[in-house]
Order: structure tokens, then C-alpha cells, then sequence
């Protein structure tokens, strides 16, 4: 399969090292700045370069705000067979056919875990995707980590809101929870271990076990004890529950927004 890979950024860049790790296709990369491209990979600068090669697949991984300057002009190096994929956030299959036309379009919500193939990836396809296109669109997403399809497109916008920007809140939380430690005593680099560490732990236990959260979270918690305590105080009349779904409706809002 021949990729043809628009932008090479933060997200797109830790995919396409993935991808070529897996061995899953052969790549050209199209990016103005060639400064973050895997070495030994082909590299253009504008469609001019291209000549009137063909591509099985156009993989757009710019920015939203981007999108509608940069992926017109490499449009007529699909393939008629090809689909396009997109990574971007929030754009959705109606704005791309608007832009381009008729196309098979497959959009492929990743996250940052993707660059040690610990990646969520929500796919959605629309009514001109064959099945091979949706088989090929699965490999490069389970190079990556897990691939969850869904059948209706604004579910990519919820899966954005959960998984797509959710590394984000576990860098966060996980911050917060490193300053907690320190402020007990703990220098930086003990309570940076400390903490991934049990939240690592914590997270693999629950990934295997069949238990439900609130049974593991039950189990963990002797009555009068300190774990009991803590929770107490971070649960408080339901503050954490509220606080992230505020989070996760206000990342899918703005999702919406960007449509």
C-alpha cells in the first residue's frame, strides 16, 4: 500500500514511526518543513514534486484550521480506487467532500499514546468506503493500539472529547497528584515514581481483573481507614464526578464547533 502522508506534526509523526515500525505500508511524506520526518523517508515539499504518481491512500494529519489550504492541491494524487483518511479533530466527512468532492473518507481520531502503540483510535467511515478501505484504515489504527469503530460521526466527536484529548487530563491530573506528594515531603523525582507508578499499577490491575471500578475502588478501602479518608475528601459531594464530566463536555463542544 502506498500512503501519501500530509503533515508530519507531533501526532502524525509519532503514528507514522509506529507505521514504520509495522512495516505497513510505504510512505511519502508531504510537508512544506521536512525537519520532523523519520530519516530514510520520502519527503516532498509540493504536489509538483509528485509528478502524476497515484496513492492508495491520502492521510491528512494537519491542523483543522489547515485543512482547506493544504489538502485540495494533493487531492488529484488519489488513486480512483483510494480513500482519504483523516486525523484531524473535529472536522467532519461532510466539510472534507465539500472541499474535495465525492470521496471515500475515513476519519481516524488518535491520541498521543500512539507513539508507544498504547493509541485509542475511534475510526468512522462514510457510505463511499468499500471494505477494503475500512480493512486497511484497521491496520494502520491497530498499529497504533486499539481501533473502535462506530457507526454514526458524532461519536468520533465524543470519542475526541474522552480519548482524543484525554491523554491531556492524565498529564494533568497525574501533575497535580506529583504536587500533592511533594507537598508531603517528597522530592520531585521520588513522587514523579511514586505516583506513575501507582497509577500505572492501579490501571494494568483494573485492565485485567473482570471486576467493575467501584468493586477494585471497594476492595482497596477499609472502613475508618486511610485510603477511606482520602476518598472521602476527593469525592466530596460529588465534586470529582462533576468536574469530569464538565471536562469532557466542554472538549466535545468545542469539537462540535470546529465541524
Amino acid at each position: 500500500m502506498q500512503i501519501l502522508l500530509i503533515g508530519c506534526g507531533k501526532m502524525g509523526g509519532a503514528m507514522l514511526r509506529r507505521w514504520l515500525q509495522s512495516d505497513i505500508a510505504r510512505f511519502t511524506v508531504a510537508s512544506p518543513n521536512g525537519g520532523s520526518v523519520p530519516p530514510g523517508v520520502e519527503h516532498v515539499r509540493s504536489p509538483a514534486e509528485l509528478g502524476e504518481r497515484l496513492f492508495d491512500m491520502v492521510l491528512i494529519a494537519v491542523k483543522p484550521q489547515m485543512i482547506d489550504t493544504a489538502l485540495p492541491p494533493y487531492m488529484p494524487h488519489l488513486a480512483p480506487d483510494g480513500c482519504l483518511v483523516s486525523i484531524a479533530a473535529g472536522y467532519s466527512s461532510a466539510r472534507i467532500t465539500a472541499l474535495i468532492g465525492e470521496s471515500p473518507v475515513i476519519r481516524l481520531m488518535p491520541n498521543l499514546p500512539a507513539m508507544i502503540g498504547q493509541g485509542v483510535n475511534g475510526l468512522f467511515a462514510n457510505a463511499t468506503c468499500t471494505t477494503a478501505h475500512r480493512e486497511a484504515a484497521t491496520a494502520l489504527a491497530s498499529a497504533t493500539g486499539s481501533a473502535i469503530w462506530v457507526e454514526d460521526e458524532d461519536q468520533i466527536d465524543r470519542i475526541t472529547a474522552v480519548a482524543g484529548s484525554g491523554s491531556g487530563y492524565v498529564f494533568e491530573i497525574a501533575r497535580s497528584y506529583v504536587a500533592a506528594a511533594e507537598a508531603l515531603g517528597f522530592d520531585t523525582a521520588t513522587a514523579r515514581t511514586l505516583v506513575l507508578d501507582t497509577m500505572a499499577g492501579a490501571i494494568e490491575m483494573a485492565r485485567q481483573s473482570d471486576q467493575s471500578l467501584e468493586t477494585l475502588r471497594k476492595d482497596v478501602t477499609s472502613k475508618n481507614g486511610t485510603t477511606q479518608a482520602g476518598l472521602e475528601a476527593l469525592m466530596q459531594d460529588g465534586q470529582l464526578d462533576t468536574l469530569l464530566e464538565n471536562t469532557t463536555k466542554a472538549a466535545y463542544a468545542r469539537a462540535i464547533e470546529l465541524r
